[in-house]
């Protein structure tokens, strides 16, 4: 059975290769992105993950179930515990405090990409809001994997692609795609995929402009 994602990828083929397969990308796959566009990148990660963990909270508020609730939770949890840790720490190594990052002014890229995540979330319902997330969370796995068979011990950006090709992680996008194929059974039908891949294609262009972000900082 083909699943939603594997479905939404499909049919916005030409915005998901330009997305896994950016110069960006490639710039980390063989260690030649400049620095400057790695520390530019990561400050606005920083300042995307605050967003991020507002749509775990939206999710919660949008779920009719205890089990949507839960799942909402834990994610929202794993993000302000765990991931912003991870992340606070990782930036450090690249000369990034966390007092720096929070006097960051957003990028333009990172505003138009996470307010459309909590519009999508804000203005439709659950499915609606995790079709818009899944090209970060399950891109990002992909993105980890294709890279880890690239990468060779002195890539400086070597933990980068390690964190996202780690099984906890790859896990995480696996819970995502099973997420969403729940949602569309319990709230979907043939009539809101149309709808749904719109979303997932803006979503996915968004991530492009997000890399684009990273490398214009040269």
């Amino acid at each position: 059975m083909v699943t939603l994602f594997e479905r939404l990828k499909a049919d916005t083929a030409s915005a998901w290769n330009a997305y896994t397969d950016h110069d960006f990308v490639r710039g980390l796959a063989v260690g030649t992105l400049p620095d400057q566009c790695f520390r530019h990148y990561l400050g606005q990660d920083y300042l995307f993950l605050i967003h991020f963990a507002r749509a775990y909270a939206l999710a919660a508020y949008k779920s009719d179930s205890l089990a949507d609730i839960r799942q909402a939770a834990g994610g929202l949890s794993a993000i302000v515990e765990m991931e912003m840790d991870l992340h606070v720490k990782f930036c450090a190594d690249w000369g990034l405090s966390e007092d720096a990052m929070v006097a960051l002014p957003e990028a333009a890229e990172t505003m138009a990409y996470t307010r459309f995540v909590l519009e999508r979330g804000a203005a439709g319902d659950l499915l609606d809001l995790h079709v818009a997330l899944a090209p970060c969370i399950v891109g990002y796995a992909e993105i980890g994997a294709a890279l880890a068979d690239k990468a060779t011990s002195d890539n400086p950006y070597a933990p980068w692609i390690e964190m996202y090709a780690s099984t906890e992680y790859q896990d995480v996008a696996a819970a995502e795609i099973t997420q969403l194929d729940k949602l569309m059974e319990s709230r979907g039908g043939e009539g809101r995929y149309p709808a749904l891949a719109k979303t997932f294609d803006q979503a996915t262009r968004l991530e492009i402009a997000f890399w684009q972000m990273g490398l214009n900082a040269v």
